[in-house]
């Protein structure tokens, strides 16, 4: 069994990532998934946005991207494409980091991730030391008996918990809001009813048992 577990926060500035740049040309936050590397060398991205059609003409103009694919639903769009422009968070990957969440936001990316042990860690240490613009923010080891979810620790039903926890990734609860409840509730595939029904029984799930 591995005990050295550690969660790692690193902030990229200046990386020449189409999407870095596309969030700070554009002023769009852009939530990715890690890139793929592809056996022709080509990376995968995946990644979705707030629906603006100035994101992806931007995208669409910039020669390093390829195949790009767009759907959409209220107020999100959904993005596929290749590209050939290789970036600071592959080479984290490829230093051992298993990236969790990765966003784009001015020209910035914050990636949280884990990695196993403290030689991956140094591995990946390295791998940030030979580019510009990369610092970890935080490193912190994770507690390996928790094993159970959101849901179970607060005795959440497992639709609350998808519903909680894709408005928070989607900044509903920011102040101001970062999305509508229209477009939650089509990321979730129901309705905007179902979505605010759903999401006030959860709320007072989790209110009754932290407050009794």
């Amino acid at each position: 069994m591995i005990d050295d577990c550690l969660a790692v926060e690193f902030r990229v500035r200046n990386d020449d990532c189409p999407l870095a740049e596309a969030s700070r040309d554009v002023g769009v936050e852009i939530d990715a998934r890690a890139p793929q590397r592809r056996s022709d060398g080509y990376d995968l991205l995946q990644f979705r946005s707030t629906r603006t059609d100035r994101l992806t003409t931007h995208l669409d103009e910039d020669d390093r991207i390829s195949h790009l694919y767009v759907s959409r639903t209220d107020g999100r769009s959904r993005y596929r494409c290749l590209s050939k422009q290789p970036c600071v968070v592959r080479r984290l990957i490829d230093g051992g980091l298993i990236v969790e969440t990765l966003r784009y936001r001015e020209g910035e990316a914050r990636i949280f991730g884990t990695v196993v042990g403290r030689d991956v860690l140094k591995g990946v240490m390295e791998a940030a030391g030979e580019t510009v613009g990369v610092k970890l923010e935080r490193v912190f080891p994770l507690e390996s008996e928790v094993t159970e979810s959101p849901g179970q620790r607060w005795e959440l039903t497992p639709a609350q918990e998808e519903c909680l926890r894709t408005a928070l990734e989607a900044g509903y609860f920011e102040i101001p809001r970062r999305t509508s409840s229209e477009a939650v509730a089509a990321e979730l595939g129901i309705s905007k009813s179902a979505f605010l029904e759903r999401l006030r029984r959860a709320e007072a799930a989790l209110f009754e048992q932290m407050f009794g």
